[in-house]
């Protein structure tokens, strides 16, 4: 009974060690030099920005956040202070479009979803980076990611969404794209683009 108790223990410890290092940094690209080029082959490189709320706007802002989203924000993987990697896509000096990835609660662990944007925030590609579900392949079909190709946070908002669930059993994981894909681009507007006009 001692020894169960003890490996429990172990277990409980080991899995809270694993749940804050995920939480404590946001979604990064695998390979930023191979997806950048593979999104865009025509660019000449890219910078990384990283972003917290909490330096943009602190606590103000990351309830205006929540607000846009219309949930409450994780206290821990969505946390105030949660660093966000943003790739700026470069062409020569110019700034060409943004990359940009979060992770997002699946029913079977954590979801990357990473989307490609023009410099308005108009969605030019989307994939998984991560996807773990029984219909995972139905999900990660690019018969499902391009139809969000062309659409942009106000389409989320005003709930002009035309895109149905492509899995049978599995509509918890549809519904938390399609959040994380919104909370996606309220990001880059709160942070990426309020940060940029303040330049």
């Amino acid at each position: 009974m001692k020894k169960a108790l003890e490996i429990g223990f172990v277990i409980f410890y080991l899995f809270n060690i694993a749940h804050f290092a995920y939480a404590a940094v946001g979604c990064t690209l695998n390979d930023p030099d191979r997806d950048v080029k593979r999104l865009f082959p025509n660019s000449s490189g890219y910078r990384t920005d990283f972003i917290t709320i909490k330096e943009i706007g602190g606590q103000a802002l990351y309830q205006r956040i929540e607000q846009e989203i219309g949930d409450k924000l994780d206290s821990i993987y969505e946390a105030i202070d949660v660093p966000y990697s943003f790739y700026d896509v470069l062409q020569g000096k110019d700034v060409i479009a943004y990359i940009h990835g979060v992770n997002q609660k699946g029913t079977y662990g954590g979801m990357q979803l990473i989307i490609a944007t023009d410099l308005t925030g108009k969605v030019t590609a989307f994939y998984y980076q991560k996807m773990s579900s029984p219909e995972a392949a139905k999900f990660i079909d690019e018969k499902f990611t391009k139809q969000f190709i062309g659409l942009t946070l106000n389409d989320f908002m005003q709930g002009n969404l035309k895109i149905s669930d492509p899995s049978k059993n599995s509509s918890d994981d549809f519904r938390a794209t399609l959040r994380g894909l919104k909370k996606n681009l309220i990001l880059l507007k709160e942070l990426k683009l309020r940060k940029k006009s303040t330049q």
